[in-house]
Order: structure tokens, then C-alpha cells, then sequence
């Protein structure tokens, strides 16, 4: 997807910020950022990653984009209307798959489907998108019946079955070994480009985020913010080519990526290093 062929911004994001009060603490001082002033555009049909260190709040923002959480300051917008709650027409895709375990993978795909469709419809789309996945003949398995990479595309079925025009998706692929995980990149690659989705994608791998986006967000360490936007002008069908990881392009991105996160992982780990450090502090009754 190229911003040039559509400039219309699918998803604007402004002034973001959302701050948590401690686990039993009421008073201010004990509330922390999150993130702050996080302003984003996605355009229509475009792949964004967000990529950062842990704890930078990207899971946060995902949650707010998809209406689970409220920002403590700041709007989204989608198609010119402001979130204020989940819709249909957002899909969300969770890290951990999320199924019910006494549903088999066509039940689970009807799901969110029930509440407007009748039973007869509900099947028939879903065994469409579990066919899309790769999964027909698996109507009936149940989820401790099917490996971790089947799971996972019975997660993405349920998703694309309410047909969102936005796919929001929380490290889907971070629980699958290597080899699934590459097939299962392909896969999203070639179905959200048939079926002319937005994608907002989280993840920690860098290799992973230049196969699939067509630009990166690069988040800082917390408070998370947008640190830069780096956009991968390498087309969808070339990323297919056998030798792509290996080029001189992926090469050149990947550096150039890894430079800018690289400081906010290490800001995160000091982070978290002294949050210990003040903790152990506390406990033992001193101070710092």
C-alpha cells in the first residue's frame, strides 16, 4: 500500500496520553504516564507496526485505538467519528488467542457473529474465513485439539469474520515457534492485501516489522511517545522473494531501526533497574 495512491487517514490520533493509578494507591503522586502525547495518521488500506521497548505502552495505545480503554487525555478518530467503545469495526487479534475452550474453531469464528446473524448465516461465513486460513476441515476441532499456529488462525477467522475494516493485532504471532511464525506472516500479508484492510500491528521482533509494514512507528521508552516513523518503500511482492531478509535493503532498514530503538531499550531497562532499586529501597525501610 502506498500513502500516494490514498491519502485519506483511515485513523487519526491525537494528544494521547493515559495515566494508571498504582495498585492501592489513591493520591496523584502515586499515578504514573503511560503514555503521553502520542499523534499518529494511518491511512486507509495501510500496514502500520508499532515497534518499542517493553513497557512502552504499546499494548496501552492498541487498547484505546480499540476502544477497551479511555485516553486520560486526547481523541481518536475513525472515519471522522471519535472511539468511544469497541465496534465492528475494528477485529482484534490478541497475542494469547483468546479462544473459548468449549467451542470448536467454527464456533468460535461464529461468536461475535450471533448477536445479529442467525445460525445458518454465522456458519456459512465463518467456514469462509476458516477456509481463508488455511483451516477448512478443522471446523470441528477444539482449541486443545489444534497446535499454537491453528489457534492463532482460527483468532485472526473470528476477527475477519465481522469483516472490520480495521484489524488490530497484539503480538499475534509471539507464542508460535519460528518456522509457523514466518508462514503465518505470508498468510496476514497476502489476505489483509485481498481483502483491503487497515492493519495496526504490534510487535518486538524488527525483522518481523519490515516484512509486514509499510511504515513503523518507533515508540520511545515510557512514557511512550512517537519517537519516528520509518517507512519501508519495499513492495508487498518483492518481500515474498526467497532472498529478501538477506538483501542489502532489509540490511539498511534493519540498522537503521535498530539505531533508533536501540537507545529506548536501553532507557527502558534503566527504567526498570531503578524502579527495583527504589522498591527494595521502601522495604527495607530506607530511602533513596
Amino acid at each position: 500500500m502506498n500513502k500516494d495512491n490514498n491519502d485519506t487517514s483511515k485513523i487519526i490520533i491525537r494528544n494521547i496520553k493515559k495515566t494508571f493509578e498504582r495498585k492501592g494507591k489513591k493520591s496523584k503522586e502515586e499515578e504514573f504516564l503511560a503514555i503521553d502525547n502520542v499523534n499518529l495518521d494511518i491511512y486507509n488500506g495501510e500496514f502500520l507496526v508499532i515497534l518499542g521497548p517493553s513497557g512502552c505502552g504499546k499494548s496501552t495505545l492498541l487498547d484505546i485505538i480499540g476502544g477497551l480503554s479511555t485516553p486520560s487525555k486526547g481523541e481518536i478518530k475513525i472515519n471522522d467519528k471519535i472511539v468511544d467503545g469497541p465496534g465492528l469495526d475494528r477485529g482484534i487479534v490478541f497475542q494469547q488467542y483468546a479462544l473459548l475452550p468449549w467451542r470448536n474453531a467454527l464456533h468460535n469464528v461464529t461468536f461475535p457473529l450471533e448477536s445479529h446473524l442467525d445460525k445458518k448465516e454465522c456458519e456459512k461465513i465463518s467456514k469462509e474465513y476458516l477456509s481463508l486460513v488455511g483451516l477448512s476441515g478443522f471446523e470441528d476441532r477444539y482449541p486443545n485439539e489444534l497446535s499454537g499456529g491453528m489457534k492463532q488462525r482460527v483468532a485472526i477467522a473470528r476477527a475477519l469474520a465481522i469483516d472490520p475494516e480495521i484489524l488490530l493485532m497484539d503480538e499475534p504471532f509471539a507464542a508460535v515457534d519460528a518456522q509457523t511464525r514466518s508462514i503465518l506472516q505470508e498468510d496476514l500479508l497476502k489476505i489483509t492485501e485481498n481483502n483491503k484492510k487497515t492493519v495496526i500491528f504490534i510487535t518486538h521482533s524488527i525483522d518481523e516489522a519490515i516484512f509486514l509494514a509499510d511504515k513503523v512507528a518507533i515508540m520511545t521508552a515510557r512514557p511512550g511517545t512517537i519517537k519516528e516513523i520509518v517507512n519501508i518503500p519495499i513492495s508487498r511482492q518483492h518481500r515474498f522473494k526467497t532472498d529478501f531478509k538477506s538483501s542489502t535493503d532489509f540490511a539498511r532498514l534493519r540498522h537503521k531501526i535498530w539505531e533508533l530503538l536501540k537507545e529506548e531499550v536501553i532507557k527502558s531497562q534503566e527504567i526498570k533497574e531503578n524502579k527495583l532499586e527504589f522498591e527494595t529501597s521502601i522495604e527495607k525501610g530506607g530511602g533513596i
